[in-house]
C-alpha cells in the first residue's frame, strides 16, 4: 500500500513539473507567479488580468554596448504571460558597425525579421559551412536550433532586430565569453587556440563588455559550483531566474535589490547581513552553514558578468564577496560618493552651529562664493570641505562647478577643474546638465574647452531633454561656442540612436541660421536633412521650409537697398572642415603688442559699426544666409533624388513642399518641383494643392507658377479641397493678418483683396464661377461675408485720410492766392507791373506759386470727390485708389512749389545773399523730404 501511494505522488508530482514546461498545456493560459520562491508556478486563472498579457518593454530599445548592441529579452522573467506557451522573442539594436558576437541558442530555433537598417547575418552549420548573407528592412532570416549564428549592421544609419524563439526560455551561449570568460584553463586554450598566455590574457581583459548584451550566460567552473550540494539544494539555477540582468557597472541598484529578495526567498540573507537573523532562530551547524554559505555565493557568482566575477572568484565567503561588490561599485559610482559628502556635510553644519535644511545649511556658503566668482573664498572652505568641490547643493540640484559655470566665472571654472577627477566632471544635476551644458549655454568658448581638454567624454552626455552640448550653444545662438563644440564632437556620436542627436543639431543651426556650420555638415552627410529629430518628429528640411527669411523671396528690400546689395562682393563658399581653430586671447603679451592689438581691434570695431549704421553689413549677412541656404537646399534635393517613394514618405518631402508653399518660399518650392515633380499634384492636410495655398496664403509669386502651366493648368483650376471650395472660394477668403499688414491703410488692403478676386475670377472656367462649397456659399457671397469689417475699415480710413489732406490743401490754396498780390519788391505806382518783373527769381517765384496753387486746387477736388463717394466694394478696386493717388501727388506737388516760392522770396529779399540763402533752401527741403517718405508707402 505504501508503495502504491509513492508511485502515485511521484506521477502527480512529475505532472506539475511538466506542466509548467509544457509548450501545448491543458489550460488556456498560465500565468507566472513571479511572487513565489519556487520554480514559477501558475497564478490562479481567476487573479489574471489583461496586463498579463501585453509586454511594453521594448517601444524604446536599450542602451548600447561596447559592441554597438542595445538587446532587449522578453521571456517569461519580465512577460509572465508567455510562461507554458513555449514561445519568447527579443529586440536587437544596431549602432552602425554595431555586432551581435557568435553565439547559439541551445534550447531554440530562432526567426530573424528586420525592422530598419542593412544587417550581415549567417550561421555555420555542422559541417562548418557558412550561409549569410546582407539582409535589408523587411527581411527574415531563419537560425536552426543549436547552430552558432551571428549579425552586424553594415550600413551607415542604426538598425534594429526582432528575434522570436520557439521556446519561452531558449538559452543563449555566447562564443567568445564561454572560451574565455568562464575559468577554462589556460593550458587547453594554449592547444586548442594556438594563443600564448599573454594572448588569452589580453582576450580575457578585453571580455569585459561581452557579457554585459547577453541575455544570461551561467559559466560552470570550479570557482562558480557550490562547495556541497546535495538533493535539497537546487544547483541547476540560471541568474535570469535570479535577476533581470547579470551585474554590470551600471546597474547595482538594480541588481542588489534582485540578489536581495531573491535571498530573502530562499533563506539565505542571514549569510550576507546577520544583523537580520533573528534571536529566536537557533544555531546552524556547520556543515549546514557550509551549504547555504555556498548557495548564495554560487547565486552571487552566476549572476555576475565576467570581470565582476574577476574580482571575487578567490572569495568563498558569500558576505565577503557581497560586501566587496558593493565597495567596488560604490567607488564607481559619483552618486554614491555625493551622498557620502553630503553626509559628511550634514554631520559637520551641526557641529559647527549651521542648520542643514535645503540650503540653509554650510552648501550655501559654497554656492554663494561660486555664484559671485570669489575663487579665494571657495579655496579657504574647500580646505575645510574637500568634499564638498563634488556634493550636490540642494534645492539648486547642482555642485559648485554647475554654479560657477552658469554664473560664467571662468577664473573658478578652471581653478576647480584643476581639483576635479575626469570622473567627478560628469556629476549631472537634477535635470541632467554637465558643467560643460552651462557652458555652451552661457557661451564661454574657454570654459568649454577647460572642461573638454580634461574630460572628452563630456560633449556626448545628455541631459533630461535628450539635449547635447552642442544643440544647447545653437539653441542661444552663440555662434564661436558652436564652432568649437562642433570640431570636438565625435560624428558617430551624431549618428547614435538613429541619428537623433545630428537631426536635432542640424534643425537647431537652421534655426539659429548658423547656416555655414549647418551647411558643413549637410553637405559630409546630406541623408541628415530628412533624419527625424525624436522630439516633435520634425527634420530639418521641415525646419528649412519654416524659415521664408533664410531666401529671398522671404524679406523685401528698397530700391537703395537691391543696389547694395547687387553690388557686394562675396568670397567662394567652402566648407568648414576639419581645420577648426578656436581664438583664446594670449595674456603674456608685451605691452607695445598689446596696444597695436587693442587699436586694431578698436579701428574694426568702427568700421563695424560704421556698416552697421549704414545698412551695409545687414545686406552682406542677408547675401551670405541667400547663398548658404540655397546651398543647403541644393544638397538636400541632391540627395532626395536618390530615394524611393517609401523613403519619400518616411522623409515627409511632401510636409515640407507644402510648408514652404504655405509660407511663400517659391526658391524652396521650385527646387523640390524639379527634384520632385510628382509633388505638383499632392495636397495638403486640407486637400489643397499648391496653387489653392498660395492663393490662400496670398503669395503671388508661387501663384504665377500656375501661369507657366499653360494647357496642363485646367485640373488645378477646376479642383476643389475638403470643404469644397474652389480657387475662386480661396482667394475670396480674408488674407492672413501677416499679408494685410504688408500693405498700408484699410482702404488699401481692401483693394489689394479685390485684386486677388479678380485675378483668380479671370482664370476660372465660366461654369465654375458660381460653384457652391460645402457651406452653401458662392465665392462673391463668401467675399462680401469675410470683407465686411474690413470694408467698413476702408470707408473710415478714407474719409479720415481725405478730410485731413483737404484741410491742407485748403490752406496751401489760401496762402498761394494771397503771395501772388504781395509781390516781393512790390510794384511799380503807376502802372501796377512789378517793380522786378525782368528777374529771373521773380519769374520762378510767379510760376511756382501759380503751380502751387492749381495743384492744391485740383488736391482739394479730388479729396472731395472721395468724401462723397459712394463706398461700395467695387469703389476700392480703382475709383477711390485712384483718387487717392491723384490726390497725393498734386498735394506733393503743391507743398514742394510753395516751398520753391518761399526760397524765391527770401533770394529776391536778401539780394542774393548766399551765406543765408543756402542754409534756408537747405532746411526747405525737411518738408518735402518727410512727405514723401512718410506718403510714398500709399503710392506703390
Amino acid at each position: 500500500m505504501s508503495l502504491t501511494v509513492t508511485v502515485l505522488l511521484a506521477v502527480l508530482l512529475h505532472g506539475c513539473v511538466t506542466l509548467a514546461s509544457d509548450p501545448d498545456p491543458v489550460r488556456d493560459f498560465c500565468i507566472a507567479n513571479t511572487d513565489s520562491a519556487t520554480n514559477i508556478p501558475c497564478k490562479n486563472s481567476s487573479d489574471a488580468t489583461v496586463e498579463d498579457f501585453i509586454f511594453s518593454g521594448i517601444k524604446s530599445r536599450g542602451r548600447f554596448s561596447e559592441t554597438g548592441l542595445a538587446s532587449i529579452p522578453v521571456n517569461v522573467n519580465n512577460f509572465p504571460g508567455l510562461n507554458t506557451l513555449g514561445v519568447s522573442l527579443v529586440r536587437a539594436d544596431f549602432e552602425a558597425g554595431g555586432v551581435n558576437v557568435p553565439h547559439f541558442h541551445p534550447r531554440a530555433t530562432e526567426v530573424a525579421y528586420v525592422l530598419e537598417g542593412k544587417i550581415y547575418s549567417g550561421f555555420v552549420d555542422t559541417k562548418n559551412k557558412v550561409f549569410a548573407k546582407v539582409l535589408e528592412k523587411g527581411e527574415v532570416m531563419v537560425f536552426p536550433r543549436g547552430l552558432v549564428h551571428f549579425q552586424m549592421n553594415v550600413g551607415d544609419k542604426p538598425a534594429t532586430i526582432l528575434g522570436s524563439f520557439n521556446s519561452e526560455n531558449p538559452g543563449l551561449m555566447k562564443i567568445p565569453a564561454a572560451v574565455f570568460g568562464c575559468g577554462i584553463k589556460e593550458e587547453l586554450l594554449e592547444k586548442a587556440f594556438g594563443l600564448t598566455v599573454k594572448d588569452i590574457s589580453k582576450v580575457r581583459k578585453n571580455l569585459h563588455f561581452v557579457g554585459s548584451i547577453n541575455l544570461g550566460i551561467t559559466c560552470f567552473s570550479v570557482a562558480c559550483l557550490p562547495l556541497h550540494a546535495d538533493s535539497n539544494m537546487t544547483t541547476n539555477i540560471s541568474p535570469t531566474s535570479i535577476v533581470v540582468e547579470i551585474l554590470r557597472d551600471d546597474n547595482y541598484d538594480d541588481w542588489s535589490a534582485c540578489m536581495k529578495s531573491y535571498m530573502l526567498a530562499q533563506d539565505l540573507w542571514d549569510f550576507i547581513d546577520p544583523a537580520d537573523h533573528q534571536e529566536g532562530d537557533q544555531e546552524v551547524d556547520s556543515k549546514t552553514w557550509r551549504k547555504k554559505n555556498a548557495a548564495a555565493l554560487h547565486a552571487i557568482q552566476i549572476s555576475c558578468s565576467p570581470h565582476i566575477l574577476s574580482r571575487i572568484r578567490s572569495i568563498v565567503s558569500a558576505k565577503v564577496a557581497w560586501d566587496t561588490l558593493a565597495n567596488s561599485q560604490q567607488q564607481l559610482s559619483p552618486s554614491h560618493e555625493v551622498q557620502s559628502v553630503e553626509s559628511e556635510l550634514s554631520e559637520s553644519s551641526q557641529s559647527s552651529g549651521f542648520v542643514s535644511n535645503e540650503m540653509n545649511g554650510p552648501l550655501l556658503t559654497l554656492y554663494k562664493h561660486a555664484h559671485n566668482g570669489d575663487w579665494d573664498a571657495i579655496k579657504n572652505y574647500l580646505s575645510q570641505y574637500p568634499d564638498a568641490i563634488r556634493a550636490i547643493i540642494k534645492p539648486y540640484g547642482g555642485t559648485a562647478l554647475h554654479v560657477a559655470a552658469f554664473a560664467g566665472n571662468l577664473k573658478v571654472v578652471e581653478e576647480l577643474v584643476k581639483l576635479m577627477s575626469e570622473k567627478e566632471l560628469e556629476i549631472q544635476d537634477d535635470e541632467g546638465n554637465t558643467a560643460l551644458s552651462f557652458a555652451a549655454t552661457v557661451g564661454i568658448t574657454k570654459m568649454a574647452d577647460c572642461l573638454v581638454r580634461k574630460n572628452k567624454n563630456l560633449v556626448t552626455f545628455v541631459d533630461k531633454d535628450n539635449s547635447i552640448p552642442l544643440v544647447e550653444a545653437c539653441l542661444a545662438s552663440h555662434k564661436d561656442m558652436a564652432l568649437y563644440l562642433y570640431s570636438v564632437t565625435p560624428v558617430e556620436f551624431l549618428f547614435q540612436d538613429n541619428g537623433i542627436h545630428g537631426s536635432r543639431f542640424l534643425q537647431s543651426a537652421i534655426t539659429a541660421r548658423m547656416l555655414d556650420i549647418a551647411f558643413d555638415f549637410l553637405h559630409r552627410f546630406p541623408y541628415m536633412t530628412t533624419t527625424k529629430n525624436g522630439v516633435s518628429g520634425s527634420n530639418p528640411l521641415m525646419a528649412l521650409s519654416t524659415m521664408p527669411a533664410l531666401f529671398h523671396s522671404g524679406n523685401r528690400l528698397a530700391l537703395w537697398q537691391q543696389w547694395i546689395y547687387s553690388c557686394i562682393p562675396m568670397e567662394p563658399i567652402a566648407t568648414i572642415g576639419d581645420n577648426f581653430s578656436i581664438y583664446m586671447p594670449d595674456e603674456g603679451l608685451s605691452g607695445s603688442k598689446n596696444i597695436t592689438l587693442q587699436v586694431l581691434s578698436k579701428l574694426h570695431g568702427f568700421a563695424i559699426n560704421l556698416l552697421t549704421f549704414l545698412g551695409i553689413k545687414q545686406i552682406y549677412d542677408m547675401k551670405k544666409i541667400y547663398i548658404y541656404s540655397n546651398k543647403i537646399l541644393r544638397c538636400t534635393c541632391e540627395y532626395v533624388l536618390n530615394l524611393d517613394l517609401e523613403e519619400l514618405l518616411e522623409a515627409n518631402i511632401r510636409g515640407a513642399f507644402h510648408s514652404g508653399v504655405k509660407n511663400g518660399m517659391v526658391e524652396f518650392v521650385i527646387k523640390l518641383l524639379k527634384t520632385c515633380p510628382h509633388l505638383m499634384v499632392s495636397t495638403d492636410v486640407e486637400s489643397r494643392h499648391l496653387f489653392m495655398s498660395s492663393i490662400a496664403n496670398r503669395h503671388d509669386k508661387v501663384f504665377n507658377l500656375l501661369y507657366g502651366l499653360e494647357a496642363s493648368k485646367a485640373p488645378f483650376v477646376s479642383f476643389k479641397d475638403s470643404s469644397g471650395n474652389t480657387l475662386l472660394h480661396l482667394a475670396a477668403k480674408i488674407s492672413p493678418p501677416s499679408q494685410l499688414a504688408r500693405i498700408s491703410g484699410a482702404a488699401l488692403q481692401m483693394q489689394r483683396e479685390l485684386q486677388w478676386y479678380k485675378e483668380v475670377e479671370s482664370i476660372m472656367n465660366p461654369k465654375d464661377k458660381d460653384l457652391h462649397n460645402y457651406n452653401d456659399q458662392i465665392a462673391r457671397e463668401l467675399f462680401t461675408h469675410d470683407h465686411k469689417d474690413l470694408l467698413v475699415k476702408g470707408e473710415q480710413w478714407m474719409k479720415e485720410a481725405a478730410t485731413s489732406c483737404t484741410v491742407v490743401g485748403a490752406l496751401i490754396i489760401t496762402i498761394m492766392f494771397t503771395a501772388v498780390f504781395t509781390v516781393p519788391g512790390g510794384n511799380v505806382q503807376e502802372t501796377g507791373y512789378p517793380v522786378l518783373k525782368d528777374d529771373k527769381s521773380f519769374k520762378v517765384f510767379v510760376v511756382a506759386d501759380a503751380i502751387s496753387l492749381f495743384s492744391s486746387s485740383t488736391s482739394v477736388v479730388l479729396f472731395l470727390g472721395i468724401l462723397t463717394s459712394r463706398y461700395a466694394e467695387e469703389d476700392f478696386l480703382e475709383s477711390l485708389p485712384t483718387k487717392l493717388i491723384f490726390g497725393l501727388s498734386t498735394l506733393f506737388l503743391s507743398i514742394a512749389t510753395m516751398m520753391v516760392t518761399f526760397c524765391a522770396a527770401l533770394i529776391i529779399m536778401l539780394n542774393r545773399r548766399l551765406e543765408i540763402v543756402i542754409p534756408v533752401v537747405l532746411l526747405a527741403n525737411i518738408p518735402v523730404t518727410s512727405f514723401m517718405l512718410l506718403q510714398f508707402p500709399l503710392l506703390v
